[in-house]
């Protein structure tokens, strides 16, 4: 049974962006493969904010190349924390003209750099999101575990109203750790969402916390969580949380669109290769996934 969003106040806020941005193109590829259909230059969300987990709505607009439109609707006091958890899930936290000098170097990302102007990595909500995600979707297609994403957002999520259209919003760790089943949810698995929550709850999910360890440090602390894997771990870390500069040495699918592009399927020499776009591997790699998304629906890279 759907909820309704608290009392809230709507504020809005300009994101000046650094480098280029397309939105449109950003937002066709966002983190758990559902994207919410919107106007060009748009785009709706509605998540828990992060920390307080109080349930948030915002409608970004790309008013011009350096400059993007939050209105966030949010208790009082909480925009300034909205907007930065959106700066993050948007991949405007970084430089993006550092990206392509970074890049440069490579013919093969640079190129795919220069077919997709703007295009940046659109992350998940939050890490807490991007664990539960990897929780869900674990032996399942795509689609069935975005079947079952909704079905939990709609017993213990709220409704959102952004830009005039309802989403659903996925539940705080409080409500998440009320779980008990769910059509579809293997017990194994409903009990691992719990424990998650649970530990987002206790902070052990924050981005900003995640963000400041070593990397190595910081998936380590992810696969101590129940049902997080070194796949799931990269995810969290890299999807959720947005560290830039991580190349993901357990996703074989991504592994399979490198050996097309560069002729070789040996893990060990892909992350030589990838050493040529640090400080940003994980935006090369998101350009790289995007980009073998499409070569799937019949273009080449």
């Amino acid at each position: 049974m759907l909820t309704t969003t608290a009392a809230s106040v709507t504020t809005t806020i300009e994101l000046g962006v650094s480098g280029e941005l397309d939105l449109t193109r950003s937002a066709a590829f966002p983190a758990d493969a559902a994207p919410v259909p919107a106007e060009p230059g748009t785009l709706r969300l509605a998540f828990p904010r992060e920390g307080a987990w109080e349930h948030v709505g915002v409608f970004v607009r790309q008013r011009a190349p350096d400059a993007v439109s939050l209105e966030i609707a949010a208790p009082p006091g909480a925009a300034d924390a909205v907007a930065g958890q959106v700066r993050r899930i948007l991949s405007l936290d970084l430089d993006g003209g550092g990206f392509s000098s970074a890049v440069a170097g490579d013919p093969v990302v640079r190129t795919l750099r220069e077919r997709n102007p703007g295009l940046r990595p659109m992350l998940f909500h939050s890490p807490y999101e991007a664990a539960c995600w990897a929780v869900i979707c674990a032996r399942l297609r795509v689609g069935q575990a975005a079947l079952l994403r909704r079905r939990l957002a709609e017993r213990l999520g709220e409704s959102v109203t952004v830009g005039g259209r309802t989403l659903l919003s996925f539940p705080a760790p409080a409500r998440l750790a009320t779980l008990d089943e769910l059509p579809g949810l293997s017990q194994q698995k409903a009990r691992r969402l719990v424990e998650i929550a649970g530990a987002a709850e206790a902070g052990a999910l924050d981005a900003v916390s995640l963000l400041a360890l070593p990397v190595e440090d910081a998936l380590e602390r992810v696969r101590a969580l129940p049902g997080i894997g070194p796949f799931s771990a990269e995810l969290v870390v890299v999807r959720g949380a947005g560290h830039p500069d991580v190349f993901p040495a357990h996703e074989l699918r991504l592994h399979t669109v490198l050996a097309a592009a560069y002729g070789t399927g040996d893990v060990a020499e892909l992350e030589e290769i990838a050493q040529r776009w640090r400080p940003y591997r994980s935006w090369a790699v998101a350009l790289l996934r995007s980009v073998g998304a499409q070569d799937r629906a019949g273009q080449k890279l």
